[in-house]
């Protein structure tokens, strides 16, 4: 079965991160094999039983933007192939519609992720005509809203075979922005996110002196649907003395913006600006608490991770976070930096109630591992190919 992925970069970001880890898990599948010889029907098949064995599946990516990156080399040292259409490049290119074309024709099944690969692979597709499957990454997106992209997605939607949603509230409010069009809804399921529990459970702390400070990490892209500021604020509000706020992740206009907002509240010195890295386990675990501040998710890996190592995690209470952590990790109000700050300070405070937090956040994470994540795509592909 040959597959190809197809993805605007390898930057940063929670989907970009997804190539890392389902990827490789994908290069294998049991399916039925016809056999020819004594005993087998005409149509080739054994008539006495089924014959499964284990079929390398074929498993590509394609970047639009080919710029190396901790992500990208991570992908190629695993043995993922990929191919892109240059570096540094705009992703929005509409020339690509015809650099996909010869793409499409190679391949059984060509699965998209982020806005721009869903349009120009649904638009190429009409001249080839190929299996196509997308995934639907957030639960919300600056298009939805405006009346004339819901026509244009519609027709976008219809191109694909299946959709394939992270999470519970990104298909209902998918459904919702289709106006719950039976053509499209039809082929609209949820296979969860996951993540690679076990590298975070097992991870070992970075060799840094914390003898004096509590550590707050939060691991996202600076992007406008990310909302470092808000904890940023809540850092200005808490001692200066003991809090330090670790910001992991690339985006070069939004992390300037944010920069200026620490100079501007007096505590540029107790943020710390990571960049793109590719020990964020490690990175997590050294933390004494792991934050995600955020105007709207999909299902958020960068939750999970968190969850995962341990730590007490507090996440804005939106779409996308509240099914994930309610019940387990903290929820506080959207861009309240007050009940942000509020919540760290009695995390370092009180050690039994920040451990306690800590452990039931680790089980919620291990309900998404990648594994089940990679077996329910599979799952996906042997239907279609069926």
């Amino acid at each position: 079965m040959r597959i190809l992925h197809v993805i605007t970069s390898l930057r940063t970001g929670g989907a970009e991160k997804l190539m890392v880890e389902l990827l490789p898990r994908l290069k294998k599948t049991l399916s039925p094999l016809p056999l020819y010889g004594e005993g087998c029907h005409p149509d080739g098949y054994l008539t006495s039983h089924l014959s499964s064995l284990t079929l390398e599946m074929d498993v590509k990516l394609l970047v639009f933007d080919g710029v190396r990156t901790p992500f990208y080399e991570e992908l190629e040292r695993r043995g993922v192939k990929i191919h892109s259409f240059g570096e540094n490049c705009s992703v929005y290119n509409p020339l690509f519609v015809f650099r996909l074309i010869p793409f499409l024709r190679q391949f059984d099944i060509v699965h998209t992720h982020n806005t721009a690969c869903q349009m120009f692979v649904a638009m190429a597709n009409v001249f080839v005509g190929t299996r196509i499957v997308t995934t639907e990454h957030n639960t919300s997106n600056r298009r939805r809203g405006k009346w004339y992209w819901k026509m244009i997605d519609k027709w976008m939607y219809r191109q694909y075979s299946d959709i394939i949603c992270i999470s519970d509230q990104t298909e209902v409010n998918l459904r919702e922005h289709l106006a719950n069009d039976e053509g499209i809804c039809g082929k609209i399921k949820t296979v969860y996110n996951g993540v690679d529990v076990r590298s975070f459970v097992e991870a070992l702390p970075l060799d840094v002196d914390k003898a004096s400070k509590y550590i707050i990490a939060m691991v996202a892209a600076f992007r406008p649907q990310k909302d470092q500021d808000t904890l940023v604020k809540a850092i200005a509000r808490l001692p200066k003395q003991k809090y330090e706020l670790w910001l992991v992740g690339g985006g070069s206009e939004r992390e300037e913006i944010v920069k200026q907002l620490a100079k501007d509240l007096g505590i540029a010195d107790r943020v710390k600006f990571l960049g793109i890295r590719n020990d964020i386990p490690s990175i997590v675990k050294t933390a004494d608490v792991v934050v995600l501040s955020s105007h709207y998710e999909g299902l958020s890996l960068s939750s999970i991770e968190g969850m995962a190592s341990g730590k007490p995690f507090i996440a804005s209470d939106v779409d996308g976070l509240h099914e994930i952590v309610n019940g387990y990790g903290i929820l506080v109000p959207h861009e309240d930096d007050k009940a942000l700050a509020e919540a760290i300070k009695k995390c370092c405070e009180d050690k039994e109630y920040a451990a306690e937090v800590g452990k039931k956040c680790q089980v919620r994470a291990m309900m998404y591992d990648i594994s089940v994540m990679a077996e329910g795509y599979n799952d996906v592909y042997k239907e279609l190919m069926s």
